[in-house]
Order: C-alpha cells, then sequence, then structure tokens
C-alpha cells in the first residue's frame, strides 16, 4: 500500500489519528513534568488541501472537512488544531502531525521529528520554522531506536510510516520488540492503515506474541462490511497509553464515528486492549 501523505492529507484517518494524538498528549500534561515528542515519519508538516494532489483525490470532503462541519464540542481541540494554521474557518492547509504536536508543547517539552525524504525533509524544515522541533533525516527505524531512552523521563514515540514496502509490519514489529526492551514504561503510537480485517488479525496475533502488558489497539471501520481493494479505515495501537486518556475514550470514539460515518453506513470505532 502506498499512502503518500499529500495525496491523504485531512481524510477521515488524519481526524481520528490527531484527535487520539491530542487527546493522549493532554492526558500526559495532567502531570508537570516535562515530555520528549518524537515523530518517525514526520513527512512535510503542513499540507495544501487545494493542492493538485489533494485535489486528484479529494479525501478531507469526508474527513476533516465533516469534522468541521459537526457540532460535537468533544472535537473542538482537534479542530482549534486546524484552524491554527488557517486565516479561515473553512480549512485550507492542514497541519500534520509535526505541527499538531508543536501547538501542544509546554516550555518544557521537547519535539524530534524525523523524515527520511530530503525532499520532504526540507519541506519539513521549512513548514517548523519559528518552532523548537529539532530535525533529522535518517531511516525512521534506526532513528526510532536511537532515540531511547528519551532524555526526559517521559515520553511519546509516533510511527506512522507510509506503507509503502511490503516487509513494513514485520519492520516495525521487530523495531517495537527492541524498543520495549530498552523503553518499557514509554509511550508508543502506531498508526495503521485497514484493508481487510484478515491480514489485520495476522499482525494482531503477531504483536500480541510480543507480550507486551498496557497494549491498546483503536480500529475504525468505515463501512459496515469490507470493501474489496479499498481503504477501509485506520486506527491505532497505543503502547502505555495513560489513564486518564483511557478512561476519557469511549465518548470521543462516538463522536469520531458519527462525524466520519459515510453515507448509508453507521461504521464502527472501538479500542480494546490486544493482550485481554
Amino acid at each position: 500500500m502506498n499512502y503518500r501523505h499529500s495525496f491523504h492529507a485531512g481524510n477521515s484517518a488524519d481526524v481520528v489519528k490527531h484527535s487520539l494524538l491530542i487527546a493522549l498528549v493532554r492526558a500526559l500534561q495532567q502531570k508537570p513534568g516535562a515530555l520528549t515528542l518524537i515523530d518517525t515519519h514526520a513527512g512535510c508538516g503542513l499540507y495544501d488541501l487545494g493542492g493538485e494532489q489533494a485535489q486528484r483525490t479529494g479525501e478531507a470532503a469526508q474527513g476533516v472537512l465533516r469534522a468541521f462541519a459537526d457540532a460535537n464540542p468533544l472535537l473542538d481541540f482537534y479542530r482549534t488544531a486546524v484552524q491554527a494554521v488557517n486565516d479561515v474557518d473553512e480549512p485550507r492547509f492542514y497541519p500534520g502531525s509535526p505541527q499538531v504536536l508543536a501547538q501542544l508543547l509546554r516550555p518544557q517539552d521537547g519535539l524530534i521529528l524525523n523524515e527520511k525524504h530530503p525532499e520532504d525533509a526540507n519541506i519539513l524544515r521549512g513548514a517548523m520554522r519559528g518552532t523548537p522541533a529539532a530535525v533529522h533525516e535518517r531511516d525512521a527505524y534506526e532513528f526510532w531506536l536511537a532515540m531511547l531512552p528519551t532524555r526526559t523521563s517521559r515520553g511519546v514515540v509516533l510511527v506512522d510510516p507510509p506503507y509503502e514496502q511490503t516487509d513494513e509490519r514485520a519492520r516495525i514489529t521487530a523495531t517495537l520488540a527492541a524498543a520495549h526492551r530498552k523503553w518499557a514504561h514509554g509511550v508508543s503510537v502506531i498508526w495503521y492503515p485497514l484493508k481487510d480485517r484478515v491480514t489485520h488479525q495476522q499482525w494482531k496475533r503477531q504483536l500480541r506474541a510480543l507480550g507486551i502488558p498496557k497494549f491498546l489497539t483503536i480500529e475504525h471501520w468505515l463501512y459496515d462490511e469490507d470493501m474489496p481493494g479499498i481503504y477501509n479505515g485506520a486506527g491505532l495501537f497505543i503502547v502505555n497509553p495513560p489513564y486518564a486518556f483511557a478512561q476519557a475514550l469511549p465518548p470521543l470514539l462516538e463522536s469520531l464515528r458519527a462525524a466520519l460515518a459515510p453515507q448509508g453506513h453507521r461504521g464502527e470505532i472501538a479500542g480494546t486492549w490486544l493482550n485481554d
């Protein structure tokens, strides 16, 4: 699967990912201790929804634009993050995860970004100008392990690959196992697309075998049954989510399901513990 983000910026997967990422970081920030936020596949940082690539797919219409048309106050933090990079109410630009994370930084927090592709890394540096973010240009999986343990006692690693390589899931599984050995208490967030339930269940079995105790999986299925050969949704694996985040999750998930359900479908979104 090729998930070059400029084609998909602001789609339903972004709405879910960024809503949950904001809620997760805010929950961690209930404690005053410093956080190190790390993004292993940072992309360009900012995307033009009016650009040729985004317009070619038109996916923002079923994602961020639906979130903006929904009045549910549980989506307010998400909408605020998008509005922060726009001069008008309806979004023309979409913040990637680096921009979303930068908006959440407190003075004591740090942000470290990585983007392997030189052209995208150069665009990312421009997009992050004026923020305290450090930008690296390395292999994402080597970078992931090299950053651990974080310099602060607490941190979050976001892993959001394009799934262009056939071994992407295997690399994530192996690197997560090594990362957990180095940083057992750290919070790891792994984004993934959902194409069919059989493939996803196979990967979940492999991840379950790692024996990581606090391992939450959140799956957002757009359609009431799998649509063969197309994108059916997306989700997050979260290692060591804070208690406050997990407790507040059900109403936020329901608000996302309701806002993003395609016409004629109810959709499904749920969080479950992988090792229950």
